[in-house]
């Protein structure tokens, strides 16, 4: 497999990398997605949420965080006292990864190797925003980032010094809020998801 790397520009804004990954055949997800779907937000953000793929809302729209799970983040953004408008929000991989049930397309996890070769993009994402903190939405992007042995269930929450200047922390993708089993358990990852992000506001003070 190739990597993203050959279809980066020579010259890295968030603008020209934005258009350039419309044509990144890095890895064969391109070819059974709409579009690519590079992250949004400030160049200037503070903070960085990466998810693990966009999903059939955000493949159809072109924008990170549209769908179900777009609005379950904005409402604990919001509740979390942080305003999506300052934050960068982006994924490990930039194309939908589906399979078909029936009419439907549901979301199919990306392996190792569609992560790792869409990695520059991330790469470059990070390196012109410079942020201060960085959010792993779910254990694929967690483990992207911090290794397969990563457990959210035992980390999440916590604060890592990253490579470069950066914290690190991995909390609940708001999706797995939504496929949570009954109301209880619901409950109980949403209100851990809204204190993890207070928790990284309060780092950014």
């Amino acid at each position: 497999m190739s990597s993203a790397a050959e279809y980066l520009p020579a010259r890295r804004t968030l603008p020209s990398l934005t258009k350039a990954v419309q044509g990144c055949h890095g890895c064969e997800l391109y070819a059974r997605a709409t579009q690519a779907v590079f992250g949004e937000g400030p160049s200037t953000a503070k903070l960085v949420l990466i998810g693990e793929q966009p999903g059939n809302e955000e493949d159809l729209q072109g924008h990170p965080f549209v769908g179900p799970a777009g609005r379950e983040l904005d409402h604990a953004l919001e509740q979390a006292g942080l305003d999506r408008g300052d934050v960068f929000v982006t994924n490990a991989v930039k194309h939908f990864k589906w399979e078909p049930r029936g009419p439907r397309r549901l979301h199919k996890k990306p392996s190792s190797r569609e992560l790792s070769a869409c990695r520059p993009w991330l790469d470059a994402e990070l390196e012109l925003i410079q942020p201060e903190g960085i959010i792993c939405l779910g254990a694929t992007a967690a483990q992207s980032l911090l290794g397969k042995s990563f457990r959210i269930t035992a980390e999440r929450g916590k604060r890592i010094r990253g490579e470069n200047s950066a914290w690190l922390m991995a909390t609940w993708h708001p999706s797995a809020i939504l496929r949570a089993p009954d109301q209880e358990r619901r409950h109980k990852m949403r209100a851990e998801l809204v204190a993890d992000l207070k928790s990284a506001a309060k780092a950014l003070r």
